[in-house]
């Protein structure tokens, strides 16, 4: 994470106010894939790349916005919020700002600092860490402050409501709810959850394939439409089927016929993967590491083959990390199409087990890719 001095520098210099300081990490998802907006079930964990965000008071009507990342400010007016997206990356602070005042919120005038080291368009949620972040700043002037899920459901919906983006509920709310050296087994249904814990021996050593990818339209959202095509047909025999997390493979051997046939693959990895992210759940409860890597290689095939979310790097990288000595479990993690894979690694393993696989990766690719060594972490607070 950026030291938070160094922000808290750069917005007094910037703004000549102290700011209150705040942080919400981004997430690897160890397994649970596109499950999260049929209801199901998803394990991430949130780990220690984060955003900052630095805020003051204003008393002139303004909302000032300052990206150390894109070295860029905007300016907005309190008494005419933007109400749409424009495709910037202050869409996602405002956006927050903007659900926020839809709730009732009075928002005042304010300068705000955002400096983040989350890797864009990765997989591993920098989005949702700005949104939180914001959040959290904005809140402690307005005086309202919200438990972690509520927290989390209000971000959500700035990034379906106004970015555009029809995520599902995880990446907001581990970013809120996180907590350290534990993964989160969610139930994205009632937002109940459980912690399960990940041992000192076992590092998250996150690949990022360098392969770009984006929430905001394109394949995620075609995925998501097959997905719902395929509960309604299900719906149509059996009306309590609501969302896939209520069916089952009976249900795709009946009426699987009736679906296309992008549909039907794309309903058996949601099914399976619910089935498998609970039993992973339950290997990390009882120390069961291999059963772990196990389900893990299955959730892969399942999120290459039948969801069709993968990528040759991403496939690549998966079976490369499968040679290497250390290697508990790989996977691709996050929305697809690229971004990062999740390796557990034994953590006396990490440091030769991430060389070895960023060489192997670039002589096979001509990619360099980046690898980090990762535990996991607290979720979004205050820093003191």
């Amino acid at each position: 994470m950026q030291e938070p001095s160094d922000l808290c520098t750069l917005h007094l210099d910037r703004f000549k106010a102290e700011p209150a300081i705040f942080a919400a990490p981004g997430r690897v998802n160890l397994i649970g894939e596109h499950t999260d907006y049929a209801e199901g079930f998803v394990m991430p964990a949130a780990i220690d790349f984060a955003t900052l965000a630095g805020i003051s008071s204003r008393d002139d009507g303004k909302i000032v916005v300052y990206s150390e990342n894109f070295k860029e400010e905007r300016v907005f007016n309190v008494l005419a919020l933007p109400k749409t997206a424009t495709k910037h990356w202050s869409d996602y602070p405002m956006g927050v700002v903007h659900i926020l005042s839809g709730e009732g919120q009075v928002i005042p005038g304010f300068s705000l600092s955002i400096w983040g080291d989350v890797p864009l368009n990765s997989g591993l949620s920098s989005s949702a860490s700005v949104e939180v972040a914001t959040a959290l700043a904005v809140t402690s002037l307005t005086g309202i402050t919200y438990p972690g899920p509520i927290l989390a459901r209000l971000c959500q919906r700035a990034e379906n409501e106004f970015v555009g983006a029809s995520c599902g509920i995880m990446d907001q709310f581990i970013s809120a709810n996180g907590a350290k050296d534990h993964a989160l087994l969610l139930d994205c249904r009632d937002l109940s959850f459980k912690l399960a814990p990940i041992p000192e021996s076992v590092a998250l050593v996150i690949a990022n394939t360098m392969v770009k990818h984006s929430v905001a339209g394109g394949e995620y959202t075609t995925r998501r439409a097959e997905v719902e095509e395929a509960a309604a047909v299900i719906a149509q025999h059996r009306p309590e089927v609501r969302f896939l997390r209520d069916a089952n493979l009976d249900d795709l051997a009946r009426w699987g016929a009736q679906m296309s046939p992008s549909a039907l693959k794309r309903a058996r990895h949601i099914i399976t993967e619910n089935t498998r992210t609970v039993d992973a759940a339950d290997a990390l409860i009882h120390h069961d590491l291999a059963r772990l890597g196990r389900l893990m290689a299955e959730a892969h095939i399942s999120y290459s083959r039948d969801f069709e979310a993968s990528c040759f790097e991403a496939d690549t990288m998966v079976t490369l990390a499968n040679d290497l000595k250390g290697l508990i479990g790989a996977r691709l993690t996050g929305g697809g199409f690229g971004g990062c894979t999740i390796n557990l690694v034994e953590r006396e393993e990490a440091e030769h087990f991430a060389e070895a696989l960023g060489a192997s990766y670039t002589i096979e690719t001509g990619i360099v890719p980046q690898i980090l060594i990762c535990h996991a972490s607290d979720g979004a607070h205050r820093v003191h």
